[in-house]
C-alpha cells in the first residue's frame, strides 16, 4: 500500500535509471527507422560502379534544388515553400503542421574513388536521384593468369 522510500533492489533501480537516460541521448528506432530529423530523408548506397543517393522531397520545383559536388562532398540544398495559410489570416486555425517548410541543406561525404565529372541528377515523382560514377582506373578488375 505504501511505497518505501528506498527501493528493495537498489541495483535494479540504478540499472533502470541508466537505461532511461541512455534512451534519451541515443536515437531510438521507430516505424521509419533511425530518424535524424533531417529534410529531405536520404538513402545512400554504392555499387561497384557508382555511388547512389536518393533524397525524398515531394512537392519541390526541380529548379529550386541545388546539387553541388566539391572535393568529395556532395551537397543537396534548396527551399520548400509553406503550403498552409499565413498565421495572420483570422479565418484559419492551424491545429497541426508536420510538413517541413523552409531552406534545407544535406551534406554527404563520398569515397575517394569517385569521378567528379560523371554526376547525374534526376528528380521524378518527388525523389531526387543523384548518381556519381566511380573512376574506371579505381575499379577492381580480373587479371587472367597465363
Amino acid at each position: 500500500m505504501y511505497r518505501s522510500l528506498f527501493p528493495r533492489d537498489l541495483f535494479a533501480e540504478l540499472d533502470r535509471l541508466q537505461r532511461d537516460l541512455t534512451g534519451v541521448f541515443e536515437p531510438s528506432p521507430s516505424i521509419r527507422g533511425l530518424g535524424r530529423g533531417g529534410y529531405p530523408a536520404l538513402n545512400v548506397g554504392s555499387t561497384p560502379g557508382s555511388v547512389e543517393l536518393y533524397a525524398f522531397a515531394p512537392g519541390l520545383d526541380p529548379a529550386s534544388i541545388e546539387v553541388n559536388l566539391d572535393r568529395g562532398v556532395l551537397t543537396v540544398s534548396g527551399e520548400r515553400a509553406a503550403s498552409v495559410p499565413a498565421a495572420g489570416d483570422s479565418k484559419t486555425t492551424l491545429h497541426l503542421n508536420e510538413r517541413f517548410a523552409g531552406r534545407f541543406r544535406r551534406v554527404v561525404s563520398l569515397p575517394d574513388d569517385i569521378d567528379p565529372n560523371a554526376v547525374n541528377a534526376d528528380y521524378r515523382d518527388g525523389v531526387l536521384h543523384v548518381s556519381v560514377q566511380r573512376r574506371a582506373s579505381q575499379q577492381p578488375r580480373r587479371i587472367d593468369v597465363q
